[in-house]
């Protein structure tokens, strides 16, 4: 169960002001030199490894937590994790006192250590940060849980790392739910799965008996909206991931597509199709309200709120074929704001509220891109045979999106992949799936 309860933040020193560092990482451009950073094994007394080794089944915790946030530091794309083999002094005597000179002969810019301790069945982790350049210790924290969270301190350790070497926060405590898929292209097998973020601890959340599509989370909570198909009928669904209990939404007349929550997680926003037309709707979760946003006799869906709420972006074919629109959040001033070559769909408005991601199809490749909220600035930062359903992490800074590859003639050959992509176009990666894998939704921080 994930609760904001369950971690004990201990501020120890914390400097906020990062003129007292003479490291700094741009996040905002490809950065083509990532920052040399030693992360140190966390270190521990034997005793405790002994019990650790006992409880969890794993020969040195303090290792792991360093591999998590060194893994992570990497899949940025901002940070060079330096091996581990080429450090001088032992983890224990770099935690209370790091000799400088040491770190700045192996070309490490910062320096990561760590400790624990286990008291009365709870794990207490501490970390330090230090800048090797001015030799000045430049954050420290401790966080008390139980054994067993153990990878998620890692991960809350590189958002507090990243966000005192960035400016910006983390997204690293998160997790990711998709559709998992298995099985031949024309019969997949399709069930709701969730995992952290770097692909650990992956959990099913349906059986995979009725066609599961477009998960998506409450940007403040851990509730997920879904869609799925009973009896050959769509149903838009609510599922609490921490007590597993789930409820249907409504039933809707005619087809129901791309359910999403509202920034405040209030309503739901969706699309309704009948007779030939597809129109934007909103229901309040409270009350069941069900309201009509567009009235049209084109295609609008894929609705997506602005994060201040006071905007939708969404899809449309009333120009004649599918472009990206925009319109305050009660239906009024709609306006079109892509014009580029091709068809653009899915689009979904930044967190940070400055960016639209969009997918574009044109000359028969698919792209993922983000243009500013005003249609200017259009950025296509990957392409490929088909790829879909971007997701933005928290910090707005990298999109998750899945991509398909094209059978052979024998109908073999097909596949769906999540992949990653920071904004610089530069750091694109595969995530790691136990199955086929397509619609990935980014929660927000979990620790938060």
């Amino acid at each position: 169960m994930i609760n904001k309860k369950f971690l004990l933040l201990c501020i120890l020193i914390f400097y906020p002001l990062k003129s007292m560092a003479l490291i700094e990482v741009d996040i905002t451009r490809g950065n083509l030199n990532p920052l040399p950073i030693a992360v140190s094994s966390i270190s521990s007394s034997e005793a405790d490894k002994v019990k650790l080794k006992k409880e969890l089944k794993i020969d040195d915790i303090g290792l792991e937590i360093s591999r998590v946030v060194e893994n992570n530091l990497k899949t940025s794309g901002l940070f060079n994790p330096l091996d581990k083999e080429a450090f001088l002094q032992k983890p224990d005597i770099a935690h209370l006192k790091p000799r400088f000179e040491d770190w700045a002969l192996i070309k490490a810019q910062a320096l990561i250590t760590g400790k624990i301790n286990l008291k009365d069945g709870k794990l207490r982790v501490e970390f330090r940060l230090w800048d090797v350049l001015a030799g000045k210790e430049i954050l420290a924290l401790a966080f008390t849980t139980v054994p067993k969270n153990w990878r998620r301190i890692g991960h809350i350790i590189t958002d507090k790392v990243y966000e005192r070497l960035t400016g910006e926060k983390g997204y690293f405590d998160t997790r990711i739910i998709y559709v998992a898929e298995e099985g031949p292209k024309i019969q997949r097998i399709k069930k709701l799965a969730i995992m952290d973020q770097d692909g650990f601890n992956t959990k099913y959340l349906t059986l995979g008996n009725e066609l599961v599509l477009t998960p998506r989370f409450n940007p403040t909570n851990q509730m997920v909206t879904y869609l799925s198909y009973f009896k050959n009928l769509p149903r838009v669904y609510l599922l609490d991931i921490e007590t597993g209990i789930q409820e249907v939404v409504g039933d809707f007349p005619g087809m129901t597509f791309a359910p999403r929550f509202s920034p405040d997680g209030k309503k739901i926003i969706m699309s309704f199709a009948m007779d030939g037309k597809s129109d934007i709707y909103t229901m309040d979760l409270e009350n069941r309200i069900v309201e009509r946003i567009t009235n049209h006799p084109s295609i609008d869906t894929s609705p997506s709120y602005s994060p201040d709420g006071k905007y939708i972006a969404f899809n449309s074919d009333r120009s004649g074929y599918q472009q990206i629109y925009v319109m305050k959040s009660d239906g009024s001033n709609v306006k079109r704001i892509s014009f580029g070559n091709g068809l653009y769909g899915t689009p979904v408005w930044s967190p940070r509220g400055d960016l639209i991601a969009f997918t574009k199809l044109h000359k028969g490749k698919f792209y993922i891109g983000v243009m500013r909220t005003d249609g200017k600035g259009e950025r296509l930062l990957t392409e490929n045979y088909y790829q879909e359903a971007p997701s933005w992490s928290p910090n707005g800074r990298v999109l998750i999106f899945y991509r398909e590859t094209k059978t052979d003639s024998k109908g073999e050959g097909f596949s769906a992949k999540l992949w990653s992509i920071d904004l610089t176009g530069y750091n694109e990666r595969l995530v790691n799936t136990e199955t086929d894998a397509s619609d990935p939704s980014w929660s927000s921080l979990l620790s938060n």
